[in-house]
């Protein structure tokens, strides 16, 4: 028996106004941030977003815990509709969905001592007395692997790893069901990357947890995710299990991607040419027409300037959004490239 996503975004759209130029007429450029996004994720589950910066991942991943507005589409969670949540129903429901940020240094309050920043989640939305607070306060700041007597300090007293493991503590003390992880590792050296996804294992295991898990890093997620999921200027291009994705992308973007990340074996990394994407990601608030990645893409076709790729099934889990991909269509997979096409 299948069960119902924890999370279900449905043709979800993320949409912004620009300002118009003092001397511009017509009306104000509006930036696609996210477009017709459709993706869910299990309760449990880990779900890496992956692309680059730019593409509209942070976006989604705010528009999912509604902290960006949606413009069109329906958020499904727990099989509730909060697409249209609004005060304090959207207050309480807050609870059950937090959001872990990028930089550890600005997402703590430099004024308020650790305690007090751990405390305010738990006095907001629960009603908890001062000692079952104090307790656990406590037992949050040990399940992080930091000693409880640091409660009494100040962010600025911490390593760059130690605030992150903050950070982490703040969102999942109120018990959550789902979390979105916005970058959390690209402020920290490789070392303590690793012990801050061993940490994020641990608590998913412990308080049966689900991530979406935003990251730029392929190499490092794919141990850690069930499935990925890549974004390409505010679409999704492909998803599967983090197994099918790196044994088996259908993409070109994801194959880029993949040939950009860095070998754990210096000898290869040493001898081997990394294909590099020509040109720079369109603007959101110009997108061009058809496939979005066929500016950049180094096997586009003519179809691919007229027509957008729907998503193709490849079994179980996989799919993407390539005509290049799609079934009956395998022989075109290395085609010449067309001159026009690239810049």
């Amino acid at each position: 028996m299948t069960h119902p996503p924890l999370v279900e975004a449905r043709n979800l759209s993320v949409e912004f106004h620009m300002r118009r130029g003092l001397f511009s007429r017509g009306p104000a450029p509006v930036v696609q941030a996210v477009r017709n996004m459709n993706l869910s994720i299990q309760r449990g589950e880990t779900l890496a977003l992956v692309g680059e910066s730019g593409c509209g991942k942070s976006t989604l991943g705010r528009a999912m815990i509604r902290t960006a507005p949606i413009a069109h589409g329906e958020l499904i969670f727990d099989g509730k509709d909060i697409t249209t949540l609004a005060g304090e129903t959207l207050r309480r429901a807050r609870s059950r969905f937090q959001m872990i940020f990028q930089d550890p240094y600005s997402s703590l309050n430099p004024k308020a001592r650790i305690f007090d920043t751990l405390a305010e989640p738990l006095r907001v939305h629960t009603s908890e007395s001062t000692a079952q607070i104090r307790t656990k306060v406590s037992e949050m700041l040990e399940a992080v692997g930091l000693d409880p007597t640091f409660a009494a300090r100040y962010p600025h007293e911490f390593s760059g790893g130690q605030r992150q493991r903050i950070a982490i503590a703040r969102a999942v003390i109120v018990q959550p069901d789902f979390i979105v992880a916005d970058e959390p590792l690209s402020a920290l050296d490789v070392s303590m990357q690793l012990q801050i996804l061993k940490l994020f294992d641990d608590l998913r295991d412990r308080f049966s947890l689900t991530y979406l898990f935003i990251s730029h890093d392929l190499a490092r997620v794919f141990s850690f995710a069930d499935r990925v999921a890549v974004m390409y200027l505010g679409k999704l291009v492909e998803i599967g299990t983090a197994a099918e994705i790196t044994t088996n992308p259908r993409h070109p973007y994801t194959k880029a991607l993949l040939a950009a990340a860095p070998s754990p074996d210096p000898t290869i990394e040493a001898d081997r040419e990394v294909p590099m994407l020509s040109g720079d990601i369109p603007s959101p608030a110009f997108p061009p027409p058809g496939c979005r990645f066929h500016t950049r893409c180094p096997i586009a076709m003519e179809m691919c300037k007229r027509i957008d790729p729907e998503m193709t099934h490849f079994g179980n889990s996989h799919m993407a959004a390539c005509h290049a991909a799609a079934p009956g269509l395998s022989h075109l997979n290395t085609p010449e490239p067309e001159k026009d096409l690239l810049p």
